[in-house]
Parts: C-alpha cells; structure tokens; sequence
C-alpha cells in the first residue's frame, strides 16, 4: 500500500510564485535575491499556517541555488536544488526553539555557524517557534547574531513576535505575514481537489476556507478530513454535518421570521439549534455576523467584503434589500450586548430569547435622530397574525335623535357620571366643535352586548380620561386606621422599620434614616429634622408613602410628618481626637494627674 501523505505536505509550495496569499513578501524576497542584497537576519513572524517556516525554506534554497532564475526562482536542477528536495543538503539547519531552548543547545548552534558550506554560497539556520528560547539564551545568541561570519544567514520563525527581546528585533528584518483571504483559500483548495479527482461544491470549500480563520496548513487539514469523510464527494450538506458549522439557512430563516415580525416561529428555530449541541453564545454571535453582511450587502460598494459563494450572495442582496439600515444598526448592538452578557448570565436561554424578542420589536418607521423618539408600543408576540374579528356593528351609525337632551351614550357609560347640562348643549355656537364633540364616549347598538368591542372599550377609557377632573375623578375610599395610642420611642421603632424594608438601590436613603431621631409632637405630629436641602427634598417625595405606613403601623389616623432642616444650633459637629481628648481631661482631674504622671502626650 502506498504511503499516504497529507495535503499540507503533498501540495506545500516549492517557489516563491506557488505561495499564497503573501504576494508583497515573496516580491520582496525575490528582489533581494535577484540584487544580491540580503541581510544576515530575517524573522518571519504572523499566524500560524500562513507560510512563514514555507518561505524560509524556499528563501534557503534560493540563494544557494547554483544557476538562479533571472526572476530570483531557483533553477530546481542544480546539485545545491536537488539536495534540498531530497532533504539532504548540510547548507540548511532547522532548529525547533520550543524543544531547544537552552545556553546549551544555543552554544552547539554558534559552533555549527563557524563551518564554511561545502556546495553553494551560505548556510542558512532557520530557528522555528524562537520566541520559545530562555532569556539565557537570547543574551549568549546576541553577539552572533549581530556580528556572524559572511556565509551564515539566520532565519526567525515565531507566531509571538512580542515575546521577542527588542535587543533580538532591532538586529533583524522583520517580515510581518498576514491572514489569507478566504478567495485566496478557496482557490487554492479547487486546484487541489482537481489534482485529486475530488468533487466539490463552491459553497463546501467556501464553508472551509472560513473554518480556516486566514491559515492554509488548517484548510487543507480539514479539506483532507471531509475529503475521507465524504467519499471524494465534498457537499455543502455534508461539510455542515462532519465539521459541526451551524447552516446560514438557519440564520436567513431567523431574520426572516424577526422582520414580520414572527416571535413563534423564532423561538422554535432556536430551540431547533440548541437541540442540536450548539452553545447560545455560537448562536448570538453567528447571528450577529448575519446582521453585519446583510448590513454589507445592502451598499454595492461594499458587496466584495462578503466572504461568500455567489449564489449565497443573491440571498444575502435579496434579505437585505427588505431590512432597513436602522433595524440592521440596532439588531447589531442588541446581538453584541448579549454576547457580552452572556458568560454573566444565570438564565443563558431566556437571554438569548429576550434578545430575538427584542429584535423583532425593532420598528422600522422610528423617527431619525439621536434623541428620545416616540412611544413605542409592542408589537403582538405570541398572538395569531390574521387580525381579531371585528364586533357586527352597522356600517353606518344611525341618526342622532332630534331631542338634544337625550344623551343615551352617558345614560349608559357603566362608570356613574353627572348628569349633562341639557341647556348649554344646543345654545352652544356653532363656532365651537370641540363642545359638540365632548362626549365621544361609545354608543351603545342595540342588540349587541356592551363587552363584545375591545375598541369602545378603550374609546370609553381615553374619554373617561380626557373628561375634567370634577367629572373623571371618583372618590378615593376612606380608610379608618383607628385611633389607638402610642409613644415616641414607637414611633422611631416603625421609622427604623420602614428604612429596613427599603430596596437595595436606595440604601444610602436607608442609611441617612437610621441616621435620624423622630420626635413626637402634640396631635400626632412627627417631627423630622434633616441635615440638608437633598434630603429633605427625597424626603418629600417619600412624604405619602411614609405617612401611610406610620398611620397602619401605629393604627392612628392623626399621624403626621412633618419635614424640616436642622437648625444651625441643632447640628453637632465632629470632634478632632485633640479636642475630644481636652473636653475629657475637662471632665476628669484622675485623667489629667495619669497624664502627667507618665508624660503622656497624644500622637
């Protein structure tokens, strides 16, 4: 059976054109190469499978090629070309950092450099994970690496390029390698899946290259794993199922059902996706992503910054084309806020859930403007969408009777109401409407029941409240809370009471009450003194409250507060420890002889 070997390494460029996504640094390289001028340190620093260990190899075998390329590409015929592809050239050393990171292994490499090569112009060492080296070992690899001998040329390698000494950094040319660009991937996974005789879909490899996050070597590991999973035959469905990725549909069937709004059909969507293993917070940020490309592709300026197949787009263009900025704008910061919260959460489930409800309460015909907008009314969330039948009323109102005394409107409101002046009604002139139109509370139909219409009903509500206050206004119900007796020091006992069972947002109001001695007054009047004007007005704002809890407590109804500020000879100031420590020496001649006795002087 022949060995297997993985893509990654099968399919590794050998030249500086086969690399991807690294255009600017190959150039550069090649130029350098092509006019002689290199440098004796180079670090290649970026993420992880982007091509950096790649690149020094090709750099390595460039410069010792033997008949280079006008182009800076080595021949690949050479003698130096063939013992680098047959992995037996002694003009490369690699050293991996993260397992040979001592004084030690750094002094053996010193001795490596001071041997001239055989074949070929350099020995090029290439230190792999660098930043993995002991302090130690950086210092006694400094003067070598500032000051090494003509043919030694020393390539960095490292994913964390800020655990690099500066001393390190400012003797060496830095290569800084970027993330690769999901085209980039996926061009490069259809060339190799046609030299493999793989079937693909557009929209699997796509799925890959960003399951990828920017690395080639991570890409053509999971193309590998899919490629075996599903028989040579690379679906979109089947990329979903093997690599555990939660489907776009789920997210375009979200939004659709949000932007009817459609909470229901939301919620069972979501609880589809958790059923299936995925984490809410999975959910909220891939939800988010949606929010972000639908707000992208929205511009056509903007469309190729969605990393998608082509016909994916179309159903993004189209999505978007039904959601207005200011829905995708807010939707956007609903989704982040919850992602940020979502680690605190005690009830992960419901926050997610409030979150989709929220969204689809998202109106798109809000005013513009940073300020507060209009009333917002919530929309119906778990209501059937066709609308509530209407009551069977006439299509046309019939004719007011001629007498205008008659009121049967009023007669019938179910709430008792004076009775309507009968003269002022027709003498009114005809200059005034708004006197015509007062009483807009709903008539009742003949044969249909008084509770049937949900509209009159709120009809009879606004009237009710729109009628002046001797009118709209019903007596409150007395309460007889006794007229039992009581003391000062109960009095303070229902005070201390009262601030205990403050909520926890008004503690420091609590504290300050604690702070305070009620008196008790001739005729139930309880004074209560406080310290400033701030208090005194939370004070007030408590007043009915308050009141109404001392009166229950104490059961008198002749309680009352009454608020006001300390006098200025009512309020005590704090002493300092000198003066505190005279008024008792005032007090007591035993304390001042001790004092004297010991020589005793406050600190």
């Amino acid at each position: 059976m022949e060995n297997y070997i993985v893509s990654a390494r099968k399919y590794r460029p050998a030249t500086f054109d086969e690399v991807v996504g690294q255009q600017a640094l190959t150039t550069t390289l090649k130029n350098a190469i092509a006019t002689g001028k290199l440098a004796h340190a180079y670090l290649f620093c970026g993420p992880r499978g982007v091509g950096k260990t790649t690149c020094a190899r090709i750099f390595a075998k460039t410069i010792n090629c033997l008949h280079p390329k006008p182009g800076g590409e080595a021949c690949g015929a050479c003698e130096s070309c063939r013992s680098f592809d047959e992995q037996r050239s002694y003009n490369i050393h690699e050293l991996d950092a993260a397992s040979n990171n001592s004084v030690e292994d750094i002094r053996q490499l010193i001795e490596q450099v001071r041997i001239p090569p055989q074949v070929g112009k350099y020995k090029v060492f290439i230190i792999d994970e660098v930043h993995m080296l002991s302090s130690a070992a950086f210092n006694a690899f400094l003067k070598t690496l500032e000051e090494p001998p003509a043919h030694a040329i020393f390539i960095l390698a490292t994913t964390e390029k800020h655990k690099i000494l500066p001393t390190i950094l400012s003797r060496c040319q830095i290569y800084d390698f970027s993330r690769m660009e999901v085209g980039d991937i996926v061009a490069h996974l259809e060339r190799v899946a046609a030299a493999e005789g793989i079937a693909f879909e557009p929209e699997a490899l796509n799925v890959i290259a960003r399951k990828a996050d920017g690395g080639m070597r991570d890409a053509l590991s999971i193309f590998d794993q899919v490629a075996s999973f599903t028989n040579g035959n690379i679906t979109y469905k089947k990329v979903i199922e093997d690599l555990n990725v939660l489907d776009y549909d789920y997210y375009f069937a979200v939004t659709d059902a949000l932007l009817k709004p459609d909470i229901p059909q939301a919620m069972l969507t979501l609880n589809e996706i958790l059923a299936k293993g995925f984490e809410g917070n999975y959910f909220i940020g891939g939800l988010a992503s949606h929010f972000r490309d639908l707000l992208v592709a929205r511009d056509a300026a903007t469309l190729p910054l969605l990393d998608v197949a082509e016909s994916v787009r179309e159903r993004y263009r189209e999505q978007a084309a039904r959601c207005q900025p200011r829905f995708l704008y807010k939707a956007l910061r609903l989704c982040n806020s919850c992602d940020v919260n979502y680690r605190a959460s005690y009830n992960k489930r419901l926050l997610v859930e409030l979150t989709l409800i929220e969204v689809a309460q998202l109106s798109d015909d809000e005013s513009p403007g940073s300020g507060p907008g209009p009333t917002k009314k919530l929309k119906p969330l778990f209501t059937a969408t066709a609308p509530a039948p209407q009551p069977a009323v006439p299509a046309a109102p019939q004719p007011a009777p001629a007498q205008p005394a008659a009121r049967p409107a009023v007669a019938a409101a179910p709430q008792p109401l004076p009775a309507p002046r009968p003269a002022a009604a027709p003498a009114a002139p005809a200059t005034q409407p708004a006197a015509a139109a007062a009483p807009a509370t709903p008539r009742r139909t003949p044969g249909v029941p008084h509770t049937v219409s949900i509209r009159a009903t709120l009809e009879a509500l606004e009237t009710e409240r729109t009628q002046p206050a001797e009118v709209a206004q019903l007596a409150e119900p007395t309460v007889d809370y006794g007229n039992s007796s009581f003391q000062e020091s109960d009095v303070n006992y229902q005070w201390m009471r009262y601030a205990n069972q403050l909520p926890r947002e008004k503690t420091a109001m609590a504290s300050r009450m604690k702070n305070i001695y009620v008196k008790l007054l001739d005729g139930g009047v309880v004074d209560v003194p406080v310290e400033n004007q701030q208090v005194l007005a939370y004070m007030e704002e408590m007043h009915a409250d308050l009141e109404k809890f001392m009166r229950s407590n104490l059961k008198n109804g002749n309680v009352r507060l009454r608020f006001r500020l300390l006098e200025a000879k009512e309020q005590h100031r704090a002493y300092t420890r000198k003066e505190q420590m005279e008024a008792m020496l005032k007090k007591s001649s035993a304390l001042v002889q001790l004092r004297e006795a010991l020589h005793l002087e406050l600190a």
